[in-house]
């Protein structure tokens, strides 16, 4: 997974990342965003446009915030519909849940 949303991004969701994406692979559940990771072209466009500097690089993650990682990557493979790989968050929308971990 080359860039991750971390707790930064829980409640706030500026969204400026989703502007910025060329590849549209951001998606939002009810109370973040989401990097879909085989969809991320690695660009690196969303990083510097997020004001709560809530995206990071995989390998630049803090240590606090490692876990996220696995967060975005699950949050496309839980649930009773798992998202998967849909190829654009434009066409999906809101998606109306979040990881577990994220909406406790």
């Amino acid at each position: 997974m080359p860039y991750v949303i971390t707790q930064a991004c829980i409640d706030v969701m500026d969204k400026s990342c989703m502007e910025e994406c060329p590849a549209d692979c951001i998606y939002e559940g009810d109370r973040m965003l989401y990097i879909q990771p085989d969809e991320c072209v690695e660009c690196g466009r969303c990083e510097p446009v997020c004001p709560q500097i809530s995206i990071f690089h995989h390998e630049d993650l803090p240590e606090e915030s490692k876990h996220f990682e696995r967060v975005n990557a699950e949050f496309f493979t839980l649930g009773a519909q798992p998202l998967g790989s849909p190829g654009g968050a434009r066409k999906v929308g809101q998606v109306g849940h979040d990881h577990p971990e994220v909406g406790a």
